[in-house]
């Protein structure tokens, strides 16, 4: 873990879903001179906390931890205030696969292989997969990646992706998260980072470019083709 993660820290919170309940949450956490880094809220629809709302709350140190909970738990309209490992010290990086069935499920082999090598040694690399069809329906997948908490790079495997697609790979590369792309008909190959022949390959550079042990950087094979 390094010094930058060290300073990271998670709360959640069970709150009634109702309107000003961010706003209190967020004062309180400003007056204990916290930076609220990433945020994240969804409404249960059953279980015991049914119809009640979770926040899910990344910041950075603050000048009381304990104080800045128990002045939470004070709010009236909050239920539950618990202490809560970051997902990035659980799940860690992420690498993002898209594309068709078959393909993304190769690249995926290779990704899991190579990131479970890297996290038996300490590290955290997370493989997240989705298999699609359609051009709508990937370029939207592709433009939501930049979108996506940790996502650090993404592959895209299938026999045939452009157009609208292209775009999107435009569009994540310019949020600064890299494409690898297999070797395929249409015009993704030309707008990726690297194009890569087998895709089991393709998972294992993936994941040893995030990797903060590996030595493998994507930056000095861009444009090239394996």
């Amino acid at each position: 873990m390094d010094d930058q993660e060290s300073d990271l820290f998670a709360l959640r919170i069970i709150a009634e879903n109702r309107r000003g309940v961010l706003r209190d949450i967020s004062t309180v956490v400003a007056g204990h001179h916290a930076n609220i880094l990433m945020i994240h809220q969804e409404i249960f629809d059953s279980g015991p906390w049914e119809g009640m709302a979770e926040l899910y709350m990344e910041y950075d140190a603050c000048s009381d931890t304990a104080g800045m909970i128990s002045h939470l738990a004070e709010i009236s309209s909050v239920k539950e205030v618990k202490s809560v490992e970051p997902f990035s010290h659980i799940y860690g990086t992420r690498v993002i696969i898209i594309g068709g069935g078959a393909q993304v499920a190769q690249v995926a082999l290779g990704a899991v292989n190579e990131a479970d090598r890297h996290n038996i040694r300490g590290e955290r690399i997370s493989v997240d997969t989705i298999p699609l069809v359609g051009e709508k329906t990937v370029a939207q997948a592709v433009d939501a990646v930049a979108r996506l908490p940790r996502a650090a790079i993404l592959v895209l495997a299938g026999s045939l992706m452009g157009g609208d697609i292209s775009r999107a790979v435009d569009r994540v590369r310019d949020a600064g998260i890299p494409v690898i792309a297999l070797k395929m008909a249409g015009s993704v190959p030309q707008h990726a980072d690297m194009v890569v022949t087998d895709p089991i390959q393709a998972g294992v550079f993936a994941v040893m470019h995030v990797s903060q042990k590996a030595v493998f950087d994507i930056n000095r094979v861009r444009g090239k083709e394996f």
